[in-house]
């Protein structure tokens, strides 16, 4: 046979060749399984990983829970320790907090003091929480007890001696006396 005799016959049953393909029916169905309709993201990932999420949450839950549960009783075990001893950190506190209000109000220029200077004025230093620390393990002892009031004391004197070196260096601005006539 030749070439054009090959062609010849196939163009002559070319309706014999083409064989009908699937309705369009079949290729709606198929698309639809090729691409199924997209639910949200984040629903779609939870979807898949439920029990992941689920003992995410359940941990983050938990160790909020024992945080603050371990901060109420450390709290409540300085009160049962020692009531008095808890009357005079409030009172203490409360002098040196306004006493460090009124060191922060003065330029930084003035003050003179670095990172570390200013850290070791702050009330809750690394020696305040080394004898909280001591006094929650033996409660009963008075020379830890005598150690807290004597911490405060000599941090309020320190204090005090910086204000007053601080006023000798600035005069005081109007508002600081205001301030200070309120105290």
């Amino acid at each position: 046979m030749s070439e054009n005799s090959f062609e010849d016959f196939v163009r002559q049953h070319r309706q014999e060749f083409e064989a009908p393909g699937p309705g369009p029916r079949i290729w709606a169905n198929l698309e639809q399984q090729l691409n199924p309709p997209r639910k949200n993201r984040v629903i779609q990932m939870i979807g898949r990983h439920w029990l992941k999420a689920a003992a995410i949450l359940v941990l983050l839950v938990n160790s909020v829970m024992i945080y603050q549960f371990l901060q109420m009783k450390k709290s409540q075990h300085l009160i049962n320790v020692s009531p008095e001893l808890q009357e005079a950190k409030t009172y203490y506190t409360s002098q040196i907090e306004q006493r460090l209000q009124t060191i922060k109000s003065y330029p930084n220029s003035v003050l003179g003091l670095d990172s570390v200077g200013r850290r070791e004025l702050e009330l809750r230093n690394e020696t305040y929480q080394m004898l909280e620390a001591e006094l929650i393990q033996n409660p009963g002892n008075e020379r830890i007890k005598a150690a807290m009031v004597r911490y405060y004391q000599m941090k309020l004197d320190l204090l005090d001696k910086i204000l007053e070196e601080l006023r000798e260096k600035q005069p005081v601005s109007q508002k600081q006396s205001n301030y200070e006539r309120e105290i």
